[in-house]
């Protein structure tokens, strides 16, 4: 073997670890997390238990805050979910931003054209299925280019989200605008707007039962098998007969579906409006949400009320200890990069050279085959394309 011919580390894939040994390690990032949250309190001049008490006060301890919490943690929860199908079979649903928005702007048409005339039942259930209908048909356009010409999702998602908020903004300025030159949509009638539960519009019981239909979802039903073996292998699932192409449109207009309702439930529930950016960044923050919580939906709660809190408090931060809103972005961030940190560490091992691999030195076999151990970004047999 030639040294010089060796990488000076690589990585790969770890056995599976104990669950007492990967929660530790999950324990320890987080903790790690709020060390460097700590570090950056006192750089600013704070007390750092202070600041953490601040946040977790501001956001838990009172009934109006524990309702403002749970607020903004109901579109991350739903988005997530909405995210889990697609993620679960390869398929890089960037959109969910825009999906959420064309909900928005199809429950505002009802709301804005007959909110005031149709009974208090049927409006909601129309706006509700308006929205599902339209997000699923705005998902399921690259859907659509992906089964038949093999386009790039992610890129197309992605762009999907950009034109659907410039509709918005037309409708601002143009057909919907309320008072001329206000470039504002008008508020919701009354009638168009979700009843309240514990002093919270009814679309967190809506999630709550979403999420455990979710789980069902994937894990019981023949859909949710099917997204796992063209997760795992294209190539398999088309051996066993699965139409491929209809799954992945099916699944896509799902995850739309669900994203659309997510955006009835905040232009219902909560804004009573609409506006550009409605999703306020929720279908992005949701991608690392389902990531962390690897796909499961009731890992999804605690992951988006985690966010909330931090979310909810930041305000309070700010107002109390006159810290900039800044740096509750980056303590979040700094959370989140910890926990995806500690995911891929669970998941990988970094081998240097000249340290031995269970299969031989420096992540070769033997000497006699020679033979490389699969790096760990190869496909363990998975098929990238479909």
């Amino acid at each position: 073997m030639h040294n010089e011919k060796q990488p000076l580390f690589h990585l790969a894939r770890r056995d599976e670890m104990p669950k007492s040994k990967v929660w530790m390690i999950r324990a320890a990032s987080f903790l790690a997390a709020l060390l460097i949250g700590a570090a950056l309190f006192g750089v600013l001049g704070k007390n750092p238990f202070e600041a953490y008490g601040t946040i977790i006060t501001g956001s838990l301890a009172k009934p109006s805050a524990i309702r403002q919490t749970v607020k903004i943690a109901i579109p991350l929860l739903g988005t997530s979910l909405a995210l889990a199908p697609c993620f679960g079979m390869r398929y890089w649903n960037i959109g969910a931003e825009g999906q959420i928005t064309a909900g928005a702007l199809a429950a505002t048409y009802f709301a804005l054209h007959f909110g005031k005339t149709w009974p208090h039942p049927v409006i909601l259930i129309v706006m509700a299925l308006a929205a599902c209908l339209f997000g699923g048909l705005w998902a399921a356009i690259p859907a659509f280019f992906k089964a038949r010409y093999n386009t790039n999702e992610t890129l197309f998602t992605l762009m999907m989200n950009y034109i659907i908020i410039g509709v918005v903004k037309w409708l601002q300025g143009g057909p919907w605008e309320g008072k001329p030159g206000s470039q504002i949509i008008p508020m919701f009638p009354d009638n168009a707007m979700l009843p309240k539960v514990l002093g919270v519009h009814c679309g967190w019981i809506i999630i709550l039962l979403l999420t455990v239909f979710m789980y069902f979802y994937l894990t019981k039903m023949k859909h949710g098998y099917e997204i796992a073996v063209i997760g795992d292998s294209v190539n398999t699932a088309r051996y066993a007969g699965m139409n491929v192409g209809r799954i992945v449109i099916r699944t896509v207009f799902f995850s739309g579906a669900i994203c659309g309702l997510v955006g009835y439930l905040v232009t219902c529930g909560a804004n009573g409006t609409l506006y550009d950016s409605v999703a306020a960044g929720v279908g992005f923050t949701a991608i690392t949400v389902a990531w962390l919580a690897q796909l499961n939906p009731f890992a999804m709660i605690a992951i988006s009320m985690l966010l909330a809190v931090l979310s909810k408090g930041a305000g309070t931060l700010q107002t109390r200890m006159e810290v900039p809103a800044s740096v509750s972005d980056i303590l979040t961030g700094v959370i989140l990069f910890s926990m995806l940190a500690c995911e891929f560490f669970i998941n990988y091992k970094i081998i240097f050279r000249g340290q031995h691999n269970d299969d031989g030195p420096r992540g070769f076999a033997p000497e006699d085959g020679k033979k490389p151990v699969k790096d760990a970004f190869a496909s363990n047999g998975k098929e990238g394309g479909r």
